[in-house]
């Protein structure tokens, strides 16, 4: 008997997977457990429409966090740090003053993990600062810090 999974199964597959299996095995376990549904023509033809569905959604969502990574290729955020004699600097810079920044100067909302910094800022120059915007999409912020 098929099988379309409504959950992941362990050791039989994800969600949204077709799958062959006893009909004692579907009729005893999965069926009233509500792990899944016989693969009927109008099942089938739902979850295709749900799968379409889920790619166009997904596509838009690209799509989205493109645009925004092409806004954020232009930006030029700037901070300030103290510092003292011999520009040795109190602090650092982190990433949520980064984003903070952003929002003020921009007016957009970056979440603090997605900006990748592999080490704090701890003195003034310029940097390109990594954002990752969506898994497939990361773009690069140019941030100017001067000392105070």
């Amino acid at each position: 008997m098929e099988v379309i999974l409504l959950q992941d199964v362990k050791a039989l597959g994800k969600k949204g997977e077709l799958v062959k299996v006893n009909d004692g095995y579907a009729r005893n376990f999965i069926f009233p457990k509500k792990l899944g549904i016989e693969a009927t023509k109008q099942n089938l033809y739902d979850l295709n429409n749900q799968k379409a569905a889920e790619a166009k959604k997904q596509k838009e969502i690209l799509e989205e966090a493109q645009g925004l990574g092409k806004k954020i290729e232009g930006f030029n955020v700037k901070l300030s740090i103290k510092a003292g004699e011999g520009g040795k600097t109190f602090g650092s810079i982190s990433s949520k003053e980064i984003a903070l920044a952003v929002k003020e100067q921009y007016g957009i909302d970056i979440d603090k993990k997605k900006i990748q910094l592999n080490d704090p800022i701890k003195h003034a120059g310029s940097f390109a600062v990594q954002v990752k915007v969506h898994p497939q999409v990361t773009a690069e912020l140019q941030l100017k810090v001067e000392a105070v």
